[in-house]
């Protein structure tokens, strides 16, 4: 329907029909408006999978989802770093979504993994939001070319679950800009998702629901956002206000409480119907882009889309460790599996996007499949609670000593990381490290298998071999892993957070989650490796790092200028040769450090990443495009971007810490950054041009350090202020102090007279 006659159509509309449209008609629906043919549409859970409420909508909606896949979670997917792999991970949902007559399905969730402890972070892709950006940007594309709509959540900075509903987080603006922000931009600039979900927490003291500045200053007018704003589920405080911010849609229905309150404040003036007919036409618009574009062909095949869910889990699963080339393993050499998840594997997170599987393959079942000889199954230990469980243990330590090889299958239960809740510590269950201590005992030959969420503590990294992590990779993920143990599979993923030794390594672990509602994110833009590699602090594995069972070698980078200024792109190729035997995957990641720069930034910064696959002696180009943003920080001076003129190195790795090629380039600023000259300006910050000197001169010689000390170098005021310190004083005085020194020769008018003339000195 053409935006007009979305025009007309709530024209004809009452003020309460209008009012009703901005609140959900149940839990999963929005409202309909029969006489004037708008139909309900529903959304659903997500992001990566279709949590459709099977029965009658409840008014909590925590009825049974119907039968669906399960693909893997966001913290696996972005380990992929493989744009076409998402986007035919959306593909598929979107298909799914028709299928089932679902409008949008919520996500992708791009939050920032400030903190390993987040309950969340199973869902959200990153601690770098150049790379959450990207792969939420290929989900969203992927879904959207099937003419479903996404929303993209949970704008902005939901980074924890204590008190998410009422938690105010102060965040300085660099960081909102450069890190939580960010995450958003660039998926919503690049791919336009339908609807974008906004969090509960506040910002700065005000609700993000409430903020016309995210809402509708950032998203809308500087993003270019066209669709609508749709509430968290009970994330709304203040209907009106929430109106007049840019947040169209509640969910989920008020039973019409605040349907009534915004008439009142139109009834009353204190609303214009403006913004209401706004809200509605943005409503309008999707319901219609879905409904016009339905495909009732559209099939759900569960058993097809349950190989799509083991091709993605195949490249999300990063191999860590590989001592002596123990993996892959031989088929057919006697193996142990050990552990609940070999049998059961824990394989997606807990709250909404828990999803209804039809089909779940565990490591087991997959080598029975394969008809993969000689591997026994030992359970190890139960997840319910966290204590040995002695039989379970001895039957597992004995397998393990009969076998060549032991595999424990280990990581997280439930109860340890959900929606909901933050993780109190970064250390799997104790009687899991147990077992693991107890099997090494008895088998120098040990690998563990991961199933977690997050980053997680590992007190026997080094006594292992080998270390796979498999993140909560999905329905299929026991295939996929026996894919990678046994070598059909090269593994291919990198980490897409960094994973320290210790909880108290993490740069948010003194402010971590708050005091009451408040909480400080003192590490500013110094999330992830950006702390790290700043401190100069060991980790147990940096972000980007990821094993193959093959060798790249990396040669030839250029770059197609030497010199750009910031309105210019600069083209970056290298070549990128397999070394190895094997075919396989690789992922070069591009970062950039500003070495010239006058504002602290980080040593380096992703800004470039691509996949690519390789036969033994193969050899590609692998090519890309830097533009402004890839040299800039955000200036709050400018309210905006800025490039500092200078040298930026540009650097290829293998990891954020194993860099193997790097260019340096000049880049030229051409922003003048704002000047604003006051009685409190320092003389260190004043302008050294002729004409500022020619206006300075009556407070210079009036006052100078110099005149505080004495020309005798063995005088004691020799020896009380030297050079140094004079010139650092002299530095950091402000114009209004000087009238403390000068003996009544500079005045308050003199400094004001001051100050005027150099406010309208030419820029």
């Amino acid at each position: 329907m053409k935006a007009e006659q979305i025009k007309e159509l709530v024209g004809k509309m009452t003020l309460e029909e209008k009012a009703g449209l901005c609140s959900g008609g149940d839990f999963w629906h929005t409202k309909a408006v029969e006489r004037l043919g708008i139909p309900a549409v529903m959304v659903s859970d997500g992001p990566h999978g279709l949590r459709k409420q099977d029965q009658e909508a409840d008014h909590l909606g925590v009825n049974d989802s119907i039968k669906a896949v399960c693909f893997p979670a966001g913290c696996g997917a972005a380990t992929s770093f493989n744009r076409e792999l998402i986007g035919k991970m959306g593909e598929t949902l979107g298909r799914e979504c028709q299928a089932e007559n679902v409008s949008v399905i919520l996500g992708p969730a791009v939050n920032i993994k400030r903190s390993p402890l987040c309950g969340r972070n199973f869902e959200y892709y990153s601690e770098d939001p150049y790379l959450a950006s990207e792969i939420a940007a290929a989900h969203i594309n992927g879904v959207q070319s099937q003419h479903v709509g996404t929303s993209i959540k949970h704008f902005l900075a939901n980074n924890q679950e204590t008190r998410r509903m009422s938690i105010d987080e102060h965040i300085d603006e660099r960081a909102l800009h450069e890190i939580y922000l960010s995450a958003f931009e660039g998926a919503v600039r690049k791919s336009k998702p339908w609807t974008v979900m906004n969090s509960y927490n506040k910002i700065n003291g005000k609700y993000v629901g409430e903020s016309r500045e995210f809402l509708t200053d950032i998203l809308r007018d500087e993003w270019g956002f066209d669709g609508f704003v749709v509430s968290d589920w009970g994330a709304v405080n203040d209907r009106l206000e929430a109106l007049k911010a840019g947040l169209d849609l509640e969910m989920p229905a008020s039973s019409g409480v605040r349907d009534a309150q915004i008439v009142e404040a139109v009834q009353k003036g204190t609303l214009s119907e403006q913004v209401l007919d706004t809200a509605c036409e943005r409503i309008l618009n999707i319901v219609f882009r879905f409904v016009e574009n339905r495909d009732k062909s559209a099939e759900f095949d569960l058993n097809a889309d349950h190989e799509v869910a083991r091709e993605i889990a195949q490249e999300t699963i990063v191999l860590l460790k590989n001592e002596e080339d123990i993996l892959p393993l031989t088929k057919g050499g006697k193996v142990a599996f050990i552990g609940k998840y070999a049998q059961k594997p824990r394989f997606q997170g807990g709250g909404s996007s828990h999803i209804n599987c039809q089909k779940v393959t565990s490591a087991l079942d997959a080598v029975k499949e394969s008809g993969i000889p000689n591997v026994v199954f030992a359970k190890g230990f139960e997840d319910e609670a966290d204590v040995v469980d002695e039989a379970l243990e001895a039957e597992a330590v004995k397998a393990a000593a009969e076998a060549e090889v032991a595999v424990v299958f280990a990581g997280l239960p439930d109860a340890f990381e959900s929606e909901g809740f933050d993780r109190p510590h970064m250390r799997m269950p104790e009687c899991q490290n147990h077992l693991i201590e107890e099997v090494l005992k008895v088998q120098p030959n040990t690998i563990v298998v991961l199933h977690n969420g997050s980053a997680i503590e590992m007190p026997w990294v080094n006594q292992v071999k080998g270390i796979v992590e498999a993140y909560l990779g999905g329905e299929a993920v026991g295939g996929a892993v026996v894919d990678i143990l046994f070598g059909d599979v090269n593994p291919s993923a990198k980490l897409a957070e960094t994973f320290p030794y210790q909880l108290e390594d993490n740069p948010s672990y003194l402010s971590g989650f708050g005091s009451g509602d408040s909480v400080t994110y003192a590490e500013s833009i110094f999330v992830g490796y950006r702390y790290y590699e700043k401190k100069n602090m060991p980790v147990m594995f940096p972000f980007g790092f990821g094993l193959s069972y093959t060798t790249f070698d990396y040669r030839n980078l250029k770059v197609d200028k030497k010199v750009l200024s910031d309105q210019e792109t600069v083209t970056v190729s290298v070549d990128v040769t397999n070394t190895g035997k094997m075919a396989g995957k690789e992922i070069v990641e591009l970062y950039v450090a500003d070495r010239e720069s006058t504002v602290i930034r980080p040593e380096k910064e992703l800004k470039g990443f691509e996949k690519v696959m390789l036969q033994p002696g193969e050899t590609k180009t692998v090519t890309f495009v830097l533009d402004s943003r890839a040299f800039a920080y955000y200036e709050p001076r400018m309210k905006d971007w800025n490039v500092e003129s200078g040298e930026f190195e540009i650097m290829i790795g293998k990891s954020s810490e194993d860099i193997v090629l790097s260019e340096t380039v000049v880049v030229n600023g051409t922003k003048k950054m704002p000047v604003h000259y006051t009685a409190n300006t320092t003389f260190g910050d004043l302008p050294d041009t002729p004409e500022a000197k020619e206006i300075l001169k009556p407070v210079f010689d009036a006052y100078s350090m110099s005149d505080l000390t004495s020309d005798d170098e063995n005088s004691s005021s020799a020896e009380a202020i030297s050079a140094e310190m004079n010139a650092a004083m002299e530095k950091y005085m402000t114009l209004r102090a000087v009238i403390s020194f000068a003996d009544g020769k500079v005045t308050p008018a003199l400094i004001d007279e001051v100050v005027d003339k150099l406010i309208h000195l030419p820029q």
